[in-house]
């Protein structure tokens, strides 16, 4: 079995699926905070038991906190388990809740006002450009999507003065959706921007 997970908002989505891809359980709440003390107690519900052989981890980009919560339970579960470990894009996972076969773009939000955004196709959810991290001013400059999803959504919408915002959160139920790239990422943090908080220089 495989066990998807994402914490990077304040969602926290987890899904059960079989080896074939067919999600069998699934468990999606908005916290907003204490994700660190629901995630596991959620993770022993959605299982009953069942031990998976694979663990895909949200890897950001998202909330530093969240995505630092996912991806270090995902280690201390598979090492318990001796299951693999693989990460999976925070961004794609939004997106991939979008119905359709144009292009979406998924928008969470970042710290001191930006956004993070990267444009896919609808369909197979390939990238369909860079991921982004800046200012809603600047990156709805490079979105030409149609429909964007996401937290971010209005922020980005409202700066382009076009579109369809899409208020909405990641799932993992719709993890097995994702391109193979995309959720065979090496399972580690994607902050896509430099922390707040900075080591002091000594003098």
């Amino acid at each position: 079995m495989i066990l998807a997970f994402d914490t990077s908002t304040a969602a926290c989505t987890a899904a059960l699926f079989a080896a074939n891809g067919d999600c069998v359980a699934r468990k999606d709440e908005v916290l907003g905070r204490g994700h660190a003390e629901r995630l596991v107690p959620m993770i022993a519900e959605l299982l009953d038991g069942a031990r998976p052989e694979s663990v895909v981890v949200g890897v950001g980009p998202g909330s530093f906190t969240g995505i630092r919560v996912a991806v270090a339970a995902a280690h201390g579960l598979a090492i318990g388990w001796d299951a693999r470990v693989l990460g999976m894009s925070s961004l794609a996972l939004l997106a991939a809740g979008a119905k359709g076969s144009g292009k979406v773009a998924a928008a969470m939000l970042g710290g001191h006002g930006e956004l993070f955004v990267q444009q896919f196709d609808g369909a197979s959810l390939e990238p369909d450009g860079e991921l982004l991290n800046a200012p809603p001013q600047a990156v709805a400059q490079a979105i030409d999507a149609d429909l964007v999803v996401g937290p971010g959504a209005g922020q980005l919408v409202e700066a382009r003065g076009w579109g369809e915002a899409r208020d909405a959160w990641p799932s993992a139920a719709n993890a097995m959706r994702l391109p193979e790239a995309l959720r065979k990422l090496p399972a580690v943090p994607l902050y896509a921007r430099a922390p707040d908080a900075r080591a002091k220089v000594a003098a």
